[in-house]
């Protein structure tokens, strides 16, 4: 089966998943890359790897035309032009969309006599065509529920970022942060662009309360951006210099080294964050994973209480009063670290979800009709796996049933 996938560019979160594809279809797999790598992203140290399954269209267009429309099945996701896949959906050939979310910064645009045309034109007109739709995060199925779009055809996706392998207890044993007597704390992290929804603020803030209730602790908050020297002066303001420090941008494997000595990954990113990979990178590392609820990645990735914890969005004292209890409690924040581990080492792996989309792939060739949900992946005959799993059926779960959803009984 010849496979292509069609991206602006492929990155170190993409490059996993695509080799473990070259292996399955062995060779038949092909990314073709729309447009050269951000300035800003080259800055924050990610590497503009050329494997050479990569076709450049910008270089290549013929060919790349050519692999669009001959391909079995072509997965199209992260670029914003229609005219690349135009004609193969023209054709009546299968396609399988990769998104996030429609509707990041707020479903009530849905009301948008524009935006719904749009919407239509783009995916609510294919819902009987042999068009389906991987779900890169939780709430990518309930904002194509609003527009009608994929009825029965949307599957659980996410990002797949390099798993590391490791002696899981040796990993917890080695974490924390050690001072230059080689007295240890606990260690929290968070990176990521200093930009309003990544509320890094929300961050300090954090380390404000640790500091006020008596806690020994040492924050790492690797990046940079617009709001770097906003976090500084509030560093300051809070006389937090001693606990707080700013990294500054590292490469993603000096990211890796520190979500390993981290015994606490902070995400506060807010609905904007579609899926967010550090997540799957921080479990990876043993790190207990504390999200806002609706990052894109939490509900699919996080079990609540079992391998990390979500807070409300908006809700900053369960944030604070949930890393506060993980900083006091050496055998919970070890038991979460190992959960969470697991999670990604069986289940959200590159390996895994790419033979899982596998066999989707072969599922929807065979059937084109695009009226039904084929069976190869509903997950009968195999061990079932708690909670979600890459290439299951997406439920469609609103927002505002989704805290509960995922913290019910907990």
């Amino acid at each position: 089966m010849k496979v292509t996938f069609v991206s602006n560019y492929i990155n170190h979160h993409q490059i996993p998943f695509c080799e473990a594809m070259c292996r399955l279809t062995e060779g038949g797999f092909f990314f073709v890359q729309t447009e050269k790598m951000e300035q800003e992203r080259v800055q924050m140290g990610w590497q503009q790897v050329q494997p050479d399954y990569v076709k450049r269209f910008y270089e290549e267009p013929e060919e790349c035309k050519a692999l669009i429309m001959d391909s079995d099945v072509v997965i199209f996701g992260g670029c914003g032009e229609e005219d690349y896949i135009a004609p193969r959906l023209e054709a009546g050939k299968v396609v399988v969309r990769y998104m996030e979310r429609l509707y990041k910064t707020g479903q009530w645009k849905a009301v948008s006599p524009r935006g719904l045309r749009k919407k239509y034109h783009d995916h609510t007109r294919y819902r009987k065509a042999p068009v389906y739709l991987l779900c890169a995060g939780a709430y990518v199925a309930s904002d194509f529920h609003i527009v009608r779009a994929y009825p029965g055809k949307m599957y659980c996706w996410g990002y797949f970022p390099e798993t590391r392998v490791y002696e899981i207890e040796q990993l917890l044993a080695d974490k924390g942060y050690r001072d230059a007597n080689g007295e240890r704390c606990t260690y929290l992290l968070w990176a990521g662009r200093f930009i309003d929804w990544k509320h890094p603020e929300l961050v300090v803030e954090t380390a404000r309360y640790l500091k006020d209730k008596g806690v020994k602790f040492k924050l790492d908050m690797i990046g940079g951006g617009p709001l770097e020297e906003q976090v500084r002066l509030l560093i300051q303001e809070y006389g937090l210099e001693e606990q707080v420090c700013l990294a500054g941008y590292k490469t993603p494997d000096e990211v890796r080294k520190c979500m390993e000595q981290a015994d606490i990954y902070l995400l506060t990113s807010d609905r904007q964050e579609g899926w967010g990979a550090v997540a799957n990178e921080a479990m990876n590392s043993g790190c207990a994973l504390v999200a806002d609820h609706m990052v894109g990645a939490a509900p699919y990735l996080i079990r609540q209480g079992e391998n990390g914890f979500v807070y409300k969005s908006g809700c900053k004292s369960m944030l604070f009063e949930t890393v506060e209890g993980l900083t006091r409690d050496v055998e919970l924040r070890q038991s979460i670290g190992r959960a969470a581990y697991e999670t990604i080492s069986k289940t959200w792996n590159a390996e895994n979800g790419a033979k899982r989309l596998y066999a989707l792939l072969q599922a929807l060739c065979k059937d084109r009709t695009g009226k039904s949900q084929p069976e190869a992946v509903t997950g009968q005959g195999e061990e079932r796996v708690k909670g979600f799993y890459p290439c299951m059926p997406a439920p469609v779960i609103s927002e505002r049933r989704m805290f509960s959803f995922l913290t019910k009984d907990k």
